[in-house]
This record gives structure tokens, sequence and C-alpha cells, in this order.
């Protein structure tokens, strides 16, 4: 009897060791990771425009990544190519800031000021939601909380004693979320349709204008990566081409096929946050950000009502511009719905500043760092 046990103890050693060898992502070379990502993204889309679903460049590359990366496959994203899309992202951006948005900054007040207490309401959901229904330390559950970009938070949490696998999963799962439910929020609730031209095709445009939103972009990102800004990527192209725009020097937004290639970029990257996820990541941290990103959403709609009734807002860029989804990802939804991109870019840098100057200054008082312990 005892050796029967013990062989059959040994099976289901082995079968167990295959299942979780089946989800450890095989041992290949980066180059080999790439071209398989790019692959199966690439198959998302197709996927994504047979069946007729909204945005196939950006949820085919995301949903297919996802899907793959859980089940174990050995995802890789571009580095450089997911700098360039979000230097697209940038001066596509800061090529909606023109003289007659800038005209309009006074009128934005109230609902600018609107996101430091939309921040602060974020936080005081967020730690008690992560510590009573999930068991997080406080330090973990305050910077999987804060609506601000995954690297930094995931920094400043683990200087602060946080756990970085759990925010970097909680915080991937927020910007998935809130980019999947945004969409049908806006289709379901607000009647958007996403059959609007992104922009005009690069054979339409003038060759000048197309070099100067590649010295925007290269140039943009360079002086932001010099100056140690947060987001260089986006926010440097951002600001350069915002200036070549109100002097009158740019005419035009990045064409249809630039913004398609940061679309499928930007996907790829949600999707490659979970490579190497454990099923008991899944079925805890990764479940924990699904439904903290829901409540966000609700949230985001509470201010959007605010920000009509105070301001007078119009409705779908007040909720674009509270939908605390990543910086890229709002602007690409801006973009294809025809929103004033000015506006909800103005929100989400707001937010945004708070989160990334405020959240370590409050937290390292909340939460002292290791050093500081021992």
């Amino acid at each position: 009897m005892f050796c029967v046990y013990c062989l059959g103890a040994c099976e289901r050693t082995k079968v167990a060791e295959s299942l979780i060898a089946m989800r450890k992502p095989l041992e290949i070379d980066g180059r080999k990771r790439l071209l398989l990502s790019l692959a199966i993204a690439a198959i998302g889309v197709l996927v994504f425009e047979i069946l007729g679903l909204p945005l196939p460049f950006l949820f085919g590359p995301m949903s297919a990544c996802l899907i793959a990366a859980l089940f174990g496959a050995p995802l890789k994203e571009s580095k450089p190519f997911s700098v360039a899309s979000r230097c697209i992202l940038g001066v596509a951006v800061g090529a909606s800031i023109t003289p007659a948005l800038l005209a309009q900054v006074p009128a934005m007040a109230g609902t600018v000021l609107l996101v430091p207490i939309y921040v602060i309401v974020i936080g005081l959901v967020g730690v008690p939601f992560f510590t009573r229904f999930f068991g997080y330390d406080k330090a973990t559950a305050y910077f999987a909380s804060m609506p601000g970009g995954l690297q930094d938070m995931v920094y400043f949490g683990t200087e602060a004693g946080g756990r970085p696998r759990t925010i970097s999963l909680v915080q991937a799962s927020r910007l998935l979320i809130i980019t999947t439910v945004v969409p049908i929020l806006l289709a379901k609730v607000y009647g958007v349709t996403f059959s609007r031209s992104i922009g005009t095709h690069i054979w339409d445009m003038p060759i000048y204008e197309l070099l100067i939103m590649a010295t925007a972009a290269f140039g943009g990102w360079w002086i932001a990566v010099k100056l140690r800004l947060f987001g260089p990527a986006l926010f440097g192209p951002f600001l350069l081409s915002a200036a070549l725009a109100v002097l009158g020097i740019l005419h035009f937004r990045p064409p249809a096929e630039a913004i398609l290639f940061a679309q499928f970029f930007v996907g790829i990257g949600i999707g490659v946050h979970y490579v190497g996820t454990t099923w008991r990541e899944l079925s805890h941290d990764v479940l924990a950000g699904i439904f903290f990103a829901m409540l966000l959403a609700v949230l985001a709609t509470v201010f959007t009502v605010i920000a009509h009734m105070i301001g007078g807002a119009p409705t779908i860029e007040s909720f674009l511009s509270f939908a605390p989804g990543g910086q890229a990802e709002m602007a690409v939804l801006a973009l294809v719905t025809g929103a004033d991109v000015g506006f909800v870019v103005v929100h989400h840098v707001a937010r945004l500043v708070t989160v990334v100057a405020g959240a370590p200054f409050v937290g390292g008082r909340l939460f002292p760092r290791q050093s500081e312990k021992e």
C-alpha cells in the first residue's frame, strides 16, 4: 500500500511539474522572442479585422499577446519600437495644441483643479480596498492604487518596502481593463463610433511636414531624456511639437500609418506585461487589479458628471480625461473618437504630475524606506 501511494505521489508530482513547465517561458534568444511577439500580434490584428471588432491594431495585438503570455509564450517587447510608438503619439498630441486651444485653457481651470481631488479619492478608496479584500501591506496597496506610470509606481513602491511584482501586475491590469472598458462605455453609454479616420495618409502629406514631425519626435525624446523628465518618449515630443504647432511651423498630425504603427506596439506592450504570470498571481494580483480598474471606471464616470456640472465640459472629453488609463492609450482613443485631444491631454498631464510628484512625497512619510528602518 505504501509503495503504491509513493508511486502515485511521484506521478502526481511529475504531472504538476509538467504543468508548471508548460507555463514557463521557453528559453530562446531575444530576437526569436521578438519575432514570435510580432507574429502573434499580427494574428490578433487579422482576427479583429475579420470579426469586424473595433480598433484592431490596438486591441488585436493586446488581446493576442495577453492570451499567449498567460499560456507561457516567451514574448518580448521591442524597446526601440515601443519608444518610437510613444514618440509618434507625443507628436500627434502636441500637434493638437493650437493657439485656439490655448485660448480655452482658462476655461479648463475648474476641471483641471478636480484632478488632484480625483487622485486623492482614488487613494482613499484604493488603499482600504487592497488591504481589506486582498491582504496587501499598506505600502503595496498605496502604490498599486496610484494611477501613475507603471514603472514609476513600481520603483517608488519598492523603495517604500512594497512588493514590486504585485504592484506591476495590478498597474498592468489597470491599463488593460481601462483601455478595454473605456471604448465599451463610450459606445454603449455615449453612442460614440470608432469609424472616424485617424489621419491623413502618408502619401498625401508634404515631405517637409514629415521631416518636421520626425525632428520633433526624435529631438523631443532626446531632450526629455537629457532633462530626466518622466515619460520622455511621450512628453518630450509632445512639448516640442506643441511649441512648433503654436508657432505655426507644424500643421499636421502624424499620418494614419504612423498612428496604426503606434497602436500596434502599444497593444503589444500591454500584453507582454503578463509574461511569467503564475496561476496564483493570476487568481490574486491580476484579479485584484481587474476589480480595482472596474471601480476606477465608476469613479471616472462620477467625476465626468461633476466636471460637466461644474465647468460645462464636453461629456466625452471629460470621460476620457478622467479615465485613469495610460497617457498613450488615452491619446489613441481621443484620436480615434474625434475628441478634443488637447483637452484630454491637459488633464492627463495634470494627473501624472500630481501622482509622480505627490505619490513618493506622501508615500515616503507614510511608509519609511527600508534603509531608514534598519
